[in-house]
C-alpha cells in the first residue's frame, strides 16, 4: 500500500497546479502563435503521412519554421484528399491567408 500524502506535499502540488491555470507569461503576437501551431501541425503531418508522402525523406528530419512550405507542397503533390486538406489548413496557419 502507498503512504498517505503529507500536508507539505499537498500544499506544494496545490501551488504548482494553480500556476498552470494562470495565463502564460510568454508574449506572442497572433501571427507568431499561428506559425508555432503550423510547425506543430507540419511535424504531426510528417509523422502521420511518412509512408505515403515523405518516404524519401530522412526519418530524423526536424521540421522548423523554414521547412513548413516544403511539407505543404509535399502533402499537396504526393498525398490523397485528406493530405491536401491538411496542407490547406497548415498553409492557412502559416501564411495567414485563405487559399
Amino acid at each position: 500500500m502507498s503512504e498517505p500524502i503529507s500536508d507539505e506535499v499537498k500544499k506544494y502540488l496545490r501551488g504548482i497546479g494553480a500556476k498552470g491555470g494562470r495565463k502564460s507569461r510568454r508574449r506572442l503576437d497572433p501571427a507568431q502563435a499561428r506559425r508555432m501551431v503550423a510547425v506543430r501541425e507540419a511535424r504531426r503531418a510528417f509523422r502521420d503521412y511518412k509512408t505515403q508522402c515523405f518516404w524519401s525523406f530522412d526519418p530524423a528530419w526536424i521540421i522548423q519554421n523554414e521547412q513548413v512550405p516544403l511539407v505543404i507542397r509535399t502533402l499537396r503533390n504526393e498525398g490523397n484528399a485528406q493530405a491536401f486538406a491538411l496542407a490547406r489548413r497548415i498553409h492557412r496557419l502559416y501564411a495567414n491567408q485563405e487559399l
